[in-house]
């Protein structure tokens, strides 16, 4: 077992409450799945590359090895569904909501290449981070596509795995980018649709009501520095490195 900690590394807490979502049937002096998972969150919280892990984890191959066995098995996204309803009892609240958030937020691609357009509202040419989340700022989905995408192409795709998680959906807030969307989603999800208007005329950055939550989300990636660019080459690999950002800011709310 590594002596040398950081600060992005699961507490025994938090591995104790998150160890039976990765099940192992080897034995071994030290638990190599909680050094993989610390590994990971090292390389999502200060955006090195793979190959340059310290050498204190375990070996970058191994690592990325398990990365890519997640990813495919969607084993994060598994913990991030036990996670959201645990934090959400124990703030006194049901464990599925009855609204969700939807928005998006658009970053800049690298040279890795893969999936790519421009974004002309925001001019930034890469990917958008479509994300679902409830009036806790909690993760229920999350979707990337390309940057020049507009977000009504996507809003249905992010919401509609949402439909077989939870049955007390009733209302969807989002901003006037995906006006124009209620009937569809009224008819396919049986959930009213809510646009969420500035208040008053004002100029630049506003709180606007429900939406400032999944603002509040976004702000959060900002702290991890593999999320302040995409470098994935796969929209897949995206997600998954914003899932495991996200399951540790659940996890810290817990413990």
């Amino acid at each position: 077992m590594r002596q040398k900690r950081y600060s992005s590394d699961l507490t025994d807490s938090q591995w104790e409450i998150i160890k039976p979502y990765f099940p192992t049937a080897r034995r071994r002096q030290h638990d190599l799945r909680r050094e993989v998972l610390d590994a990971i969150l090292y390389v999502v919280k200060t955006g090195c590359q793979w190959r340059m892990l310290p050498g204190e984890f375990a070996p970058w191959q191994t690592v990325y090895y398990y990365f890519d066995q997640w990813r495919e098995e969607g084993r994060l996204q598994c913990l991030l569904s036990a996670l959201r309803r645990t934090v959400r009892r124990e703030a006194g609240r049901e464990g599925e909501p009855s609204a969700l958030i939807i928005d998006c937020q658009s970053v800049q691609t690298s040279r890795s290449g893969g999936i790519a357009s421009f974004d002309a509202y925001k001019h930034v040419k890469g990917r958008k981070r479509h994300i679902v989340t409830d009036t806790q700022g909690l993760p229920w989905n999350v979707l990337v596509h390309a940057a020049g995408d507009h977000e009504s192409q996507w809003a249905l795709h992010a919401l509609k795995p949402v439909e077989s998680w939870t049955d007390r959906v009733e209302t969807v807030f989002a901003d006037s980018a995906y006006q124009g969307l209620g009937n569809e989603i009224e008819s396919d999800l049986d959930w009213s649709m809510s646009i969420v208007e500035p208040e008053g005329e004002k100029s630049g950055f506003s709180v606007d009501p429900k939406r400032w939550i999944i603002e509040r989300t976004f702000s959060w990636l900002g702290g991890w520095r593999r999320l302040n660019r995409d470098y994935e080459r796969h929209t897949d690999s995206s997600e998954t490195m914003v899932r495991a950002a996200l399951a540790k800011i659940a996890l810290n709310r817990l413990v």
